[in-house]
């Protein structure tokens, strides 16, 4: 999609009314007195957070930020691959997509060695490596996300819309046991009188603090950022221009040699691009003299470090100055040797970082995808308090790895290019292979948890080698038997909570009396010790909890619906209908008709024997096991299920 050709509009570029994009704030209300989940900031961790729980009707939530409305220009607008798979789930990775830039290629630049005032390019790379993701790297306004996420919940069962205008002032955890332990104390800033104060108080069950870096909640429950920043200040700018540099459609990182380094990050919309530029080095305890900084300042700084290539800004749609610090906290929430915990933090409120390698936003919604279907099942009665202290196990351990990732990206990103007059410089090569080796990372698709009561030991990993126990199921193309269609199969997660259970059959012939899906799907319907029977509610449907799956090698022309197990064909819903999407083949189409890609090929997965592959509803791998391993199927379930 191409827009903002007439100038910068926040909100829906489908309208070709500005005044159009404009949406309605919720009405004012009061807040409830008691809720499941209380969730404190609306950026993209809350939101996110808010929008996995409004899927469950049973659940109250409620969710307030300071703000006056919703978020009209963001600034973590970084969205990472693995974001999007999780977008998907929601069902609004294609919207996205459509009207987001895709980065595709990453620019260099170093200081030409024949004249050293002036910039050169040293290569391009490839910006997501082949096979990594079925999805994209996309830059898109943050906001845009946020509405997006503010769809999901007004369409979900209960509705849900945030509170504005609600400044927390005080949060206290009762020991006595009580259904609601928190009480969460709120000031409705409405009122601007000097003599009263409009306060309200909420009891929650829990709490989760997405309220940013200087999280109100951190402070309430006694938790800290710690680390050492990096004292270096940046400019950026969203910027509409006419520019001579051949690269501006791409992503460019930049190394001059004396007028400080710049990356360029090409915006949605066809013509407006994002351009981070480096200041001055701070020293010991300073701070970026706002005050005296301008956009021009940032443009002529630009203009200096592109030499000899010019930029003429036409508008500049918003700019800022930040400083670099990386921090983290002690614990991402208030559990003690005493007590479980009740009161939660994710995304800024734990974690920080510089922007340039775009994880921001995408750390931080990774932080509510794990932790929001925990309290779900907690909530439901499906799963055990205990499993919510996995949350600050897994989160915090890829919370710091991302803290050391930053910090060398950050320097090296800052640090002068290396020549004869700066033997120490960064080797603008050595930088660009380091941007190409850590593409995993900064795709959001390298993070592994640890062994747990959710995640196997990889015991039986050789049977299915490329879904590795731990990280995000890895999507692949299948044909869906029911109607012929190509489809991923990584699609199937939608974000109902519900954990999947693929089974990869082996080379027997489907359904028949040696095919070991068939057995297994016996063992789910009949076996006393299924997890099917033992944790699906009663008048629940079949897959509400654990959703069964199945892969065959064979044309999916040569599996027959009829002889399809009733596991792999429930009746669903009110009316009793049919699920006639539970089963796929390999795709066997033809290459010159976009087929020809094995998901057994391509993910390792034991041709011979099949495998049973467990899903969470968050979409890592929890476990591989052999097809006929019905007892550690069952010991799985049975260690995070009630």
């Amino acid at each position: 999609m191409q827009f903002h050709l007439d100038g910068f509009y926040p909100g829906d570029p489908r309208f070709s009314d500005p005044q159009d994009r404009v949406v309605a704030p919720p009405l004012k209300r009061p807040l409830p007195q008691q809720v499941d989940v209380l969730i404190v900031g609306c950026g993209p961790a809350g939101l996110n957070l808010a929008a996995q729980l409004s899927q469950f009707g049973n659940i109250s939530v409620a969710i307030v930020d300071q703000k006056d409305d919703r978020l009209l220009v963001g600034q973590a607008d970084g969205i990472a691959c693995r974001t999007i798979e999780m977008f998907q789930a929601y069902g609004f990775a294609d919207q996205i997509i459509q009207e987001a830039y895709q980065v595709n290629e990453a620019a260099f630049w170093k200081p030409d060695a024949d004249k050293p005032n002036q910039i050169t390019r040293s290569g391009k790379v490839q910006d997501v490596a082949d096979d990594l993701s079925e999805m994209p790297h996309l830059i898109i306004n943050q906001a845009r996300v946020h509405d997006e996420f503010l769809k999901v919940m007004l369409q979900s069962p209960i509705k849900l819309e945030p509170h504005y205008q609600r400044k927390l002032l005080g949060l206290e955890v009762s020991d006595s046991g009580e259904e609601y332990p928190v009480t969460v104390k709120l000031e409705r800033m409405v009122n601007f009188s000097q003599y009263s104060q409009e306060i309200e108080t909420v009891k929650a069950k829990y709490v989760v603090g997405c309220d940013g870096a200087r999280s109100a909640v951190r402070a309430a429950i006694g938790q800290e950022l710690v680390g050492d920043p990096l004292n270096q200040a940046w400019g950026v700018m969203d910027v509409l221009l006419n520019t001579d540099f051949p690269d501006i459609r791409l992503k460019s990182l930049i190394h001059s040699n004396n007028e400080g380094n710049m990356l360029i990050i090409p915006r949605e919309g066809g013509y407006m691009v994002r351009i981070y530029v480096e200041l001055d080095k701070l020293k010991e305890n300073e701070r970026v003299a706002r005050d005296q900084m301008t956009a021009d300042v940032l443009i002529a700084a630009a203009n200096r470090i592109l030499a000899p290539y010019t930029i003429d800004v036409k508008q500049v749609a918003w700019w800022s100055v930040y400083e670099i610090g990386q921090r983290i906290t002690t614990a991402f929430d208030d559990s003690s040797a005493e007590r479980a915990a009740r009161v939660f933090l994710a995304g800024d409120a734990c974690h920080t970082h510089s922007p340039k390698a775009g994880q921001g936003l995408n750390t931080s919604v990774m932080d509510t995808w794990n932790l929001g279907w925990k309290l779900a099942h907690v909530l439901t009665g499906r799963a055990a308090p205990a499993i919510l202290a996995t949350y600050s196990a897994e989160r915090r351990e890829y919370g710091q790895a991302l803290i050391d990732f930053d910090r060398k990206f950050s320097a090296m990103f800052s640090a002068k290019p290396k020549s004869a007059e700066n033997p120490d410089g960064v080797d603008p090569a050595e930088f660009q292979r380091y941007f190409q080796l850590f593409g995993e990372y900064t795709a959001g698709v390298s993070i592994q948890y640890r062994p747990s009561i959710m995640v196997g030991n990889g015991e039986h990993q050789t049977l299915a080698s490329g879904l590795t126990v731990g990280k995000r199921f890895h999507s692949a193309p299948v044909v869906r038997q029911g109607d012929a269609k190509p489809v991923q199969l990584g699609h199937c997660h939608t974000a109902n909570g519900a954990y999947r259970v693929y089974a990869f059959a082996g080379s027997a012939e489907p359904m028949s009396a040696s095919c070991g899906v068939k057995a297994l799907c016996e063992f789910l319907a009949n076996d006393a010790n299924s997890p099917l029977l033992k944790y699906t509610p009663a008048g629940a449907d079949a897959d509400s909890v654990i959703d069964v799956r199945a892969i065959f090698q064979q044309h999916h022309q040569a599996v027959e619906t009829g002889t399809l197990h009733p596991v792999l064909a429930p009746h669903k819903g009110k009316l009793g209908l049919r699920d006639y999407e539970k089963v796929f083949c390999v795709d066997q189409r033809p290459e010159s008709s976009g087929g020809g890609k094995d998901i057994y090929a391509m993910r390792g997965i034991d041709k011979q024997q099949g495998c049973i592959v467990i899903v969470r509803p968050d979409q890592y791998v929890a476990e591989v096991l052999p097809l006929d391993d019905y007892a550690g199927l069952a010991r799985f379930f049975d260690g995070v299920l009630i």
